[in-house]
C-alpha cells in the first residue's frame, strides 16, 4: 500500500509547486486579491491575444462590409458596440487586435533580454576579473539612456519612423531590449557570485566538471530563480513604451497591424468635439493590461521575501485557547468552563 500511495501523493504536489500556484496557496488577504486580480487580467489579455481573429468582429485594417462603409467616428451602436474611429477603424476590433501586436512585442522584448542579460550575467559573475569590471560599465552606461527616446532612435533607423507590423514590433522590441539587458544582467550576475563560492560548485570543480557545465548545470538553475518577478515588470514597461511610440507618431500603420498608442494619438482631436469613444477604450486597454502585470509583479516580488511571509504568519496565527492542559498537551477545560 506505500508503494502504491507514494507515486500518487507525488503526482498531486507537482501542481502545487509550479511556480504561480505554489505564491497562489502562499498568498493570504489582500496580497491574494492583488495576485488573483493581476491573474485575470493578465488571462483576459493572453487570451483576447491569441483568439483575436475568432473575437474581433472585423479585421484591423477593415473600413467596410457588404452593407458599405463604416463611417468615420459613428457612435456606439449595434453594428460598432465601441464605435468607430477618425479613420474609420472599428473601435472594438482594433482594441482586440491591438492585444496580439503587444504580446508579440511582449515575446520578442522579454526573451531577446533574458537570453543577452542571463547569459553576460552568468559569464561575468562567473569568471570576474577584467571582464567583469568591462561588462559592469558598459552595463550602467546603457541603463542610463530613456528607454522612449532609444525606441525613437531605433524605430527611425529601422524603418524611417513609420513601419510595417513586425518592422514596428522589432523597432519596440530591440530598444526595450537594450535598456532591459543590464537589468537581468545586474540580477544574475549578483546571484553567480554567491553561488559560485558554495560548497557544490567546488565539489564540482574537484571531480574536474569543466566550467562550462558548472555554470549551465549548477549555477544557472540557482541564479535565476528572482527572474519571474523581473519579467512581470518589464512586460508592463514594453507594453508602455510601444504605446508611446505610436502616441508620438513613430508606431505601426493602421493598415498593417492595429495599435493601442496610433490610435489614441489619432484620437487626439475627438476628445474636444465630445467624442469619447476613440479615446477611452484603447486607453482603458493599456491601462488594465499594465495593471494586471504590475499588480503580478508585486504580489510575487512581495511573497518571495521570507520576511514578509513570516509576518503575514504571524499576524494570521490564532492564540491556543486558554485553559488548562495535561501534560500530554490536550486542552480539558477553557477559562468559560471553570467559571
Amino acid at each position: 500500500m506505500a508503494t502504491a500511495t507514494t507515486p500518487r501523493t507525488g503526482r498531486r504536489r507537482t501542481w502545487r509547486q509550479l511556480p504561480v500556484v505554489s505564491q497562489l496557496r502562499q498568498s493570504v488577504g489582500l496580497q491574494r486579491g492583488m495576485l488573483v486580480a493581476g491573474l485575470v487580467l493578465m488571462g483576459v489579455f493572453v487570451v483576447t491575444a491569441v483568439f483575436a481573429p475568432l473575437l474581433a468582429p472585423y479585421e484591423y485594417g477593415q473600413l467596410r462590409d457588404a452593407d458599405g462603409p463604416f463611417g468615420a467616428q459613428a457612435a456606439p451602436s449595434g453594428d460598432h458596440l465601441l464605435g468607430t474611429t477618425v479613420g474609420g477603424y472599428d473601435v472594438l476590433s482594433r482594441v482586440i487586435w491591438g492585444s496580439r501586436t503587444a504580446l508579440y512585442v511582449i515575446v520578442v522584448a522579454v526573451l531577446l533580454s533574458i537570453v543577452i542579460g542571463v547569459l553576460l550575467g552568468l559569464v561575468s559573475g562567473y569568471f570576474g576579473g577584467w571582464l567583469d569590471r568591462v561588462l559592469v560599465v558598459v552595463a550602467d552606461a546603457v541603463y542610463a539612456f530613456p528607454t522612449l527616446l532609444l525606441a525613437i532612435v531605433v524605430a527611425i533607423v529601422i524603418s524611417g519612423g513609420q513601419s510595417s507590423m513586425w518592422g514596428g514590433i522589432f523597432a519596440a522590441a530591440i530598444s526595450i531590449t537594450v535598456v532591459f539587458i543590464p537589468q537581468y544582467f545586474r540580477v544574475v550576475r549578483a546571484e553567480t557570485v554567491r553561488v559560485k563560492s558554495e560548497a557544490f560548485v567546488e565539489s564540482a570543480r574537484v571531480i574536474g566538471a569543466s566550467n562550462w557545465r558548472i555554470m549551465t548545470r549548477h549555477v544557472l538553475r540557482n541564479a535565476t530563480r528572482t527572474l519571474p518577478l523581473i519579467l512581470t515588470l518589464n512586460a508592463s514597461e514594453a507594453i508602455l513604451t510601444l504605446a508611446g511610440l505610436g502616441f508620438l507618431g513613430f508606431g505601426i500603420e493602421p493598415t498593417k497591424a492595429a495599435e493601442w498608442g496610433f490610435d489614441l494619438n489619432r484620437s487626439l482631436s475627438d476628445v474636444t468635439s465630445g467624442i469619447w469613444w476613440t479615446s477611452v477604450f484603447p486607453g482603458a486597454a493599456i491601462v488594465l493590461t499594465v495593471l494586471g502585470l504590475t499588480l503580478v509583479g508585486e504580489s510575487l516580488n512581495d511573497l518571495a521575501d521570507p520576511r514578509l511571509r513570516s509576518r503575514r504568519k504571524a499576524a494570521d496565527t490564532t492564540p491556543p485557547p486558554a485553559g488548562i492542559v495535561e501534560p500530554g498537551g490536550a486542552v480539558v477545560a477553557t477559562e468559560g468552563q471553570l467559571k
